[in-house]
């Protein structure tokens, strides 16, 4: 996967749009073909989704807490730096939504020169 793949803009675009059970089905189909750090990732950032989606949509905080902390799990094996993103960074903005809900959490992303 990386930074520019369509399926992986689709669903950042519909992750940033607060659209986080979508984000978590477009993702989905690459997941399941992925491998090692890849699989790892995506599956972090699906279960990110779901800790949202969990959370806002289904309005259960315990829900969304449990599946962050699931994401945590599977993105302590993923480098700091991964596809262009800040992964430790994009952790701490969904707890952060998780935390406050006004907040709106966007995948947070690496310039050239830092990738």
């Amino acid at each position: 996967m990386t930074a520019s793949d369509p399926t992986w803009e689709h669903g950042v675009a519909l992750f940033e749009a607060g659209a986080f059970w979508d984000a978590h089905e477009a993702l989905e189909g690459a997941w399941l073909v992925s491998h090692g750090v890849e699989k790892h990732f995506l599956g972090g950032v699906i279960l990110l989704a779901a800790a949202l989606h969990k959370a806002r949509a289904l309005g259960s905080p315990r829900g969304g807490r449990r599946n962050y902390a699931k994401a945590l799990k599977h993105l302590a094996l993923v480098p700091d730096r991964y596809a262009g993103v800040d992964v430790r960074e994009l952790e701490a903005r969904v707890h952060a939504a998780l935390r406050e809900p006004s907040l709106a959490p966007t995948i947070p992303r690496l310039s050239e020169a830092d990738r």
